[in-house]
């Protein structure tokens, strides 16, 4: 009975149209971290969050609710504009973003607290693109954009148990780099 409960819900769910003005909400912070996670580069990543929402709103009537929901199909179009971004452009380079004219120039101790933590986050980042593809895709999606593991292995097509054993291997490896190059 509840499962025949969950399909009635679902084909009642099918008959209403997408609030995409809610799902551009609630999701465009989760797009926007998962491309942040991948370049390291609030510019490109904002770019690209747009180009994900451009995309999926020009395909929204080939949206089918009963195939995946709209953070699953999104994160499907994000990744296939990450794809062909970095084919356009195989290198992506940071750039450096300049102090804005009202923003304080920082103490002594804060240049020191912000060199120490812009040099981790570069740590952070050479250890990330040392990772392979997939994993390095996998810790975007569970860490920068917050999806749970079964959102993952829905957008990415891998089992829920994969995912979690594929992300916990990747989080040890970069925690052993992590320390590795800390001593150093």
């Amino acid at each position: 009975m509840i499962h025949q409960t969950n399909i009635l819900q679902a084909l009642r769910s099918m008959r209403q149209p997408v609030d995409w003005n809610a799902v551009y909400e609630s999701e465009l912070p989760r797009i926007y971290n998962y491309f942040l996670y991948k370049v390291c580069n609030r510019e490109l990543a904002e770019d690209l969050s747009a180009a994900t929402f451009e995309r999926a709103w020009a395909a929204r009537s080939k949206y089918n609710l009963l195939v995946a929901s709209p953070a699953t199909w999104l994160f499907g179009i994000a990744r296939n504009v990450l794809r062909e971004n970095f084919r356009r452009d195989k290198t992506i380079e940071n750039k450096i973003e300049p102090i804005r004219d009202d923003e304080q120039l920082p103490s002594a101790l804060d240049v020191e607290e912000n060199f120490q933590e812009q040099q981790s986050k570069s740590l952070l980042h050479k250890l990330l693109l040392e990772l392979p593809e997939r994993e390095h895709d996998l810790i975007a999606m569970k860490y920068g954009a917050g999806l749970s593991n079964r959102e993952i292995a829905r957008a990415s097509g891998l089992s829920e148990s994969n995912v979690g054993t594929i992300l916990h291997r990747a989080v040890t490896t970069l925690r052993k780099e992590w320390n590795e190059r800390h001593e150093r």
